[in-house]
Protein backbone atom coordinates (compact mmCIF):
# COMPACT_ATOMS: atom_id res chain seq x y z
CA UNK A 1 0.00 0.00 0.00
CA UNK A 2 1.23 3.67 -0.79
CA UNK A 3 0.63 6.65 0.71
CA UNK A 4 -2.11 7.70 -1.13
CA UNK A 5 -3.57 4.74 -0.73
CA UNK A 6 -3.55 4.60 3.28
CA UNK A 7 -4.29 8.27 3.26
CA UNK A 8 -7.93 7.90 1.48
CA UNK A 9 -8.79 4.62 2.88
CA UNK A 10 -7.98 5.95 6.83
CA UNK A 11 -9.73 10.13 6.33
CA UNK A 12 -13.06 7.93 5.85
CA UNK A 13 -12.34 5.98 8.99
CA UNK A 14 -12.26 9.17 11.24
CA UNK A 15 -15.53 10.63 10.44
CA UNK A 16 -16.05 11.48 14.28
CA UNK A 17 -13.20 13.65 14.01
CA UNK A 18 -13.43 17.28 13.25
CA UNK A 19 -10.03 17.13 11.46
CA UNK A 20 -9.69 13.75 9.52
CA UNK A 21 -7.31 14.44 7.38
CA UNK A 22 -5.21 16.47 9.49
CA UNK A 23 -5.41 13.48 11.98
CA UNK A 24 -4.17 11.10 9.48
CA UNK A 25 -1.42 13.07 8.17
CA UNK A 26 0.03 13.31 11.73
CA UNK A 27 -0.65 9.59 12.64
CA UNK A 28 1.43 8.86 9.47
CA UNK A 29 3.86 11.54 9.83
CA UNK A 30 4.75 9.78 13.06
CA UNK A 31 4.99 6.03 11.78
CA UNK A 32 7.08 7.55 8.81
CA UNK A 33 9.36 9.86 10.81
CA UNK A 34 8.68 12.34 8.15
CA UNK A 35 6.66 15.80 7.89
CA UNK A 36 3.45 16.76 6.13
CA UNK A 37 5.37 18.05 3.39
CA UNK A 38 7.17 14.55 2.67
CA UNK A 39 3.49 12.94 2.55
CA UNK A 40 2.34 15.36 0.11
CA UNK A 41 5.20 15.29 -2.37
CA UNK A 42 5.79 11.15 -2.31
CA UNK A 43 2.05 10.16 -2.34
CA UNK A 44 3.25 6.96 -4.69
CA UNK A 45 5.51 5.60 -2.66
CA UNK A 46 4.70 2.38 -0.64
CA UNK A 47 4.77 1.74 3.18
CA UNK A 48 6.39 -1.01 5.10
CA UNK A 49 3.71 -4.03 6.04
CA UNK A 50 5.25 -3.33 9.52
CA UNK A 51 4.28 0.76 9.38
CA UNK A 52 1.24 0.14 8.36
CA UNK A 53 0.34 -2.25 11.16
CA UNK A 54 1.91 0.47 13.33
CA UNK A 55 -0.67 3.15 11.79
CA UNK A 56 -3.62 1.53 12.00
CA UNK A 57 -3.07 0.52 15.47
CA UNK A 58 -2.52 4.63 15.94
CA UNK A 59 -5.79 4.79 14.09
CA UNK A 60 -7.67 2.70 16.30
CA UNK A 61 -6.76 5.05 19.12
CA UNK A 62 -8.16 7.91 17.51
CA UNK A 63 -11.23 6.42 16.30
CA UNK A 64 -11.68 5.65 20.03
CA UNK A 65 -11.23 9.32 21.05
CA UNK A 66 -7.85 9.46 22.01
CA UNK A 67 -6.46 12.76 21.48
CA UNK A 68 -4.10 13.42 19.03
CA UNK A 69 -1.73 14.99 21.08
CA UNK A 70 -1.43 11.93 23.54
CA UNK A 71 -1.18 9.48 20.52
CA UNK A 72 1.91 11.59 19.21
CA UNK A 73 3.38 12.73 22.17
CA UNK A 74 3.53 16.20 22.02
CA UNK A 75 1.56 19.26 20.62
CA UNK A 76 3.03 22.99 19.65
CA UNK A 77 2.59 26.06 21.79
CA UNK A 78 3.90 29.22 21.50
CA UNK A 79 6.55 27.86 18.76
CA UNK A 80 7.76 25.45 21.23
CA UNK A 81 7.51 21.93 21.45
CA UNK A 82 6.12 20.59 24.44
CA UNK A 83 6.09 16.63 25.25
CA UNK A 84 2.18 15.22 26.50
CA UNK A 85 1.48 12.28 27.78
CA UNK A 86 -2.20 10.98 30.11
CA UNK A 87 -2.15 12.84 33.37
CA UNK A 88 -1.52 16.13 32.09
CA UNK A 89 -4.20 18.90 30.10
CA UNK A 90 -3.03 19.50 26.45
CA UNK A 91 -1.71 22.79 26.20
CA UNK A 92 -4.95 24.95 23.96
CA UNK A 93 -3.84 28.07 21.51
CA UNK A 94 -6.24 29.99 24.09
CA UNK A 95 -3.66 30.17 26.57
CA UNK A 96 -1.15 31.74 24.14
CA UNK A 97 -3.66 34.92 25.49
CA UNK A 98 -2.44 34.44 28.76
CA UNK A 99 0.93 34.17 28.11
CA UNK A 100 1.37 36.89 25.57
CA UNK A 101 -0.32 39.49 28.06
CA UNK A 102 2.05 38.50 30.95
CA UNK A 103 5.15 39.24 28.85
CA UNK A 104 3.89 42.31 27.73
CA UNK A 105 3.15 43.42 31.05
CA UNK A 106 6.80 41.31 32.27
CA UNK A 107 8.63 44.48 30.15
CA UNK A 108 8.21 47.24 33.03
CA UNK A 109 9.77 44.53 35.29
CA UNK A 110 13.49 44.28 36.02
CA UNK A 111 14.39 40.24 36.87
CA UNK A 112 10.32 39.43 37.40
CA UNK A 113 9.88 37.00 40.06
CA UNK A 114 6.40 34.22 38.59
CA UNK A 115 4.85 32.14 40.20
CA UNK A 116 2.56 29.85 37.72
CA UNK A 117 -0.20 27.65 40.01
CA UNK A 118 -0.90 24.67 38.09
CA UNK A 119 1.84 23.64 35.94
CA UNK A 120 0.03 20.68 34.12
CA UNK A 121 2.52 20.57 30.56
CA UNK A 122 4.79 23.09 31.81
CA UNK A 123 3.34 25.58 29.01
CA UNK A 124 2.55 28.21 31.19
CA UNK A 125 5.70 28.43 33.33
CA UNK A 126 8.50 26.77 30.41
CA UNK A 127 7.02 29.81 27.94
CA UNK A 128 7.49 32.71 30.49
CA UNK A 129 11.05 31.65 31.10
CA UNK A 130 11.74 31.32 27.27
CA UNK A 131 10.25 34.65 26.04
CA UNK A 132 11.36 36.61 29.51
CA UNK A 133 14.92 36.24 29.57
CA UNK A 134 15.74 37.72 32.73
CA UNK A 135 12.12 35.80 34.90
CA UNK A 136 12.85 33.12 37.46
CA UNK A 137 9.94 30.92 37.56
CA UNK A 138 8.29 29.19 40.11
CA UNK A 139 5.76 26.01 39.06
CA UNK A 140 3.59 24.75 41.37
CA UNK A 141 1.24 21.57 40.47
CA UNK A 142 0.14 18.94 43.18
CA UNK A 143 0.45 16.45 40.58
CA UNK A 144 2.95 14.14 40.33
CA UNK A 145 2.52 13.82 36.92
CA UNK A 146 2.59 17.60 36.36
CA UNK A 147 5.75 18.12 37.73
CA UNK A 148 7.63 15.06 36.17
CA UNK A 149 6.67 16.50 32.49
CA UNK A 150 6.78 20.26 33.08
CA UNK A 151 10.50 19.00 34.41
CA UNK A 152 10.92 17.71 30.83
CA UNK A 153 9.42 20.45 28.84
CA UNK A 154 11.68 22.62 30.81
CA UNK A 155 14.87 20.66 29.32
CA UNK A 156 13.76 20.36 26.26
CA UNK A 157 13.66 24.11 25.65
CA UNK A 158 16.39 24.87 27.87
CA UNK A 159 15.03 26.60 30.81
CA UNK A 160 15.46 24.35 33.25
CA UNK A 161 17.83 26.55 35.20
CA UNK A 162 15.08 29.55 35.55
CA UNK A 163 12.21 27.42 37.05
CA UNK A 164 11.80 25.83 39.94
CA UNK A 165 9.44 22.97 40.07
CA UNK A 166 7.52 22.27 43.55
CA UNK A 167 4.58 19.84 44.63
CA UNK A 168 2.10 22.22 46.19
CA UNK A 169 -1.33 22.30 46.78
CA UNK A 170 -1.70 26.31 45.41
CA UNK A 171 0.94 28.42 47.26
CA UNK A 172 1.69 25.90 50.03
CA UNK A 173 4.95 25.13 48.93
CA UNK A 174 6.11 28.90 48.71
CA UNK A 175 5.01 29.90 52.25
CA UNK A 176 8.25 30.12 53.68
CA UNK A 177 9.74 31.83 50.45
CA UNK A 178 11.39 35.06 51.70
CA UNK A 179 10.97 36.81 48.43
CA UNK A 180 7.21 37.78 46.74
CA UNK A 181 6.49 37.57 43.41
CA UNK A 182 5.89 40.38 40.73
CA UNK A 183 3.56 38.26 38.98
CA UNK A 184 0.73 35.16 39.82
CA UNK A 185 -0.29 33.40 37.13
CA UNK A 186 -2.87 30.67 36.44
CA UNK A 187 -5.06 28.86 34.71
CA UNK A 188 -6.78 27.07 36.99
CA UNK A 189 -9.74 24.05 36.69
CA UNK A 190 -13.02 26.21 35.30
CA UNK A 191 -15.20 23.56 34.24
CA UNK A 192 -18.44 23.68 36.46
CA UNK A 193 -18.82 19.77 38.00
CA UNK A 194 -22.05 18.93 35.83
CA UNK A 195 -20.78 19.87 32.76
CA UNK A 196 -17.57 17.80 32.43
CA UNK A 197 -19.48 14.79 31.43
CA UNK A 198 -20.91 16.83 28.85
CA UNK A 199 -17.29 17.98 27.39
CA UNK A 200 -16.32 16.25 24.40
CA UNK A 201 -15.12 12.38 24.65
CA UNK A 202 -11.59 13.38 24.33
CA UNK A 203 -11.49 15.68 26.32
CA UNK A 204 -13.71 14.14 29.46
CA UNK A 205 -12.45 10.40 28.94
CA UNK A 206 -8.43 10.97 28.36
CA UNK A 207 -7.82 14.40 30.11
CA UNK A 208 -7.20 14.74 33.82
CA UNK A 209 -10.32 15.51 35.70
CA UNK A 210 -8.21 17.20 38.08
CA UNK A 211 -7.39 20.04 35.67
CA UNK A 212 -10.70 20.42 34.38
CA UNK A 213 -13.18 20.80 37.40
CA UNK A 214 -13.45 23.66 39.23
CA UNK A 215 -16.36 22.86 41.45
CA UNK A 216 -20.04 24.09 41.36
CA UNK A 217 -19.93 26.79 39.73
CA UNK A 218 -16.13 26.59 38.02
CA UNK A 219 -15.11 29.39 40.07
CA UNK A 220 -13.47 27.75 43.34
CA UNK A 221 -10.21 28.39 42.60
CA UNK A 222 -10.48 31.50 41.22
CA UNK A 223 -12.10 32.49 44.44
CA UNK A 224 -9.31 30.36 46.49
CA UNK A 225 -6.14 31.94 44.18
CA UNK A 226 -7.17 35.26 44.55
CA UNK A 227 -7.69 35.36 48.12
CA UNK A 228 -4.42 33.81 48.87
CA UNK A 229 -2.19 35.84 46.19
CA UNK A 230 -2.53 38.83 48.84
CA UNK A 231 0.10 37.23 50.79
CA UNK A 232 2.23 37.02 47.80
CA UNK A 233 2.08 39.16 45.62
CA UNK A 234 4.27 42.53 45.80
CA UNK A 235 2.82 46.09 45.83
CA UNK A 236 1.69 46.56 42.46
CA UNK A 237 1.77 42.97 41.75
CA UNK A 238 -0.18 41.37 38.68
CA UNK A 239 -2.69 38.56 39.31
CA UNK A 240 -3.54 37.20 35.33
CA UNK A 241 -6.32 34.15 34.78
CA UNK A 242 -6.99 32.79 31.48
CA UNK A 243 -10.69 31.83 32.35
CA UNK A 244 -13.94 30.04 30.80
CA UNK A 245 -15.74 31.53 28.07
CA UNK A 246 -18.74 32.86 30.57
CA UNK A 247 -16.18 33.64 33.49
CA UNK A 248 -14.58 36.76 33.02
CA UNK A 249 -17.23 38.95 34.66
CA UNK A 250 -17.41 36.77 37.76
CA UNK A 251 -14.05 36.79 38.30
CA UNK A 252 -13.25 39.88 37.68
CA UNK A 253 -15.91 40.84 40.50
CA UNK A 254 -13.80 37.86 42.61
CA UNK A 255 -11.12 40.03 42.16
CA UNK A 256 -12.42 43.10 42.63
CA UNK A 257 -13.86 41.93 46.24
CA UNK A 258 -9.94 40.91 46.76
CA UNK A 259 -9.60 44.82 46.35
CA UNK A 260 -7.35 44.36 43.28
CA UNK A 261 -7.36 47.18 40.86
CA UNK A 262 -7.22 48.53 37.21
CA UNK A 263 -8.92 44.94 36.27
CA UNK A 264 -8.73 44.42 32.41
CA UNK A 265 -10.32 41.78 29.71
CA UNK A 266 -8.99 40.48 27.03
CA UNK A 267 -10.55 38.89 24.34
CA UNK A 268 -8.92 36.40 22.05
CA UNK A 269 -9.05 35.68 18.62
CA UNK A 270 -12.42 34.74 18.19
CA UNK A 271 -13.82 37.40 20.51
CA UNK A 272 -14.23 35.64 23.65
CA UNK A 273 -13.42 37.41 27.01
CA UNK A 274 -10.53 34.71 27.80
CA UNK A 275 -8.11 36.52 30.28
CA UNK A 276 -8.50 38.67 33.52
CA UNK A 277 -5.76 40.86 34.44
CA UNK A 278 -5.60 42.71 38.08
CA UNK A 279 -2.91 44.45 40.27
Amino acid sequence: MNIRQIMMNSIKELSSSATPKLDVELILCKVLDVDRLYLHINLDEDITKEQETEFYCLLNQRKEGRPIAYILGHREFMGLDFFVKEGVLIPRPDTEILIEEVINLSKSIKSPLIVDIGTGSGAISVSLAKYIKDAKVYSLDISDTALEVGKINAKNNNVEDRITFLKSDLFSSVENLNSKFDIVVSNPPYIKKDDIYNLDKDVKDYEPILALDGGEDGLNFYRRITKDSLMFLKENGVLAYEVGHDQAEDVKEIMIENNFKNIKIVRDLAGIQRVVIGF
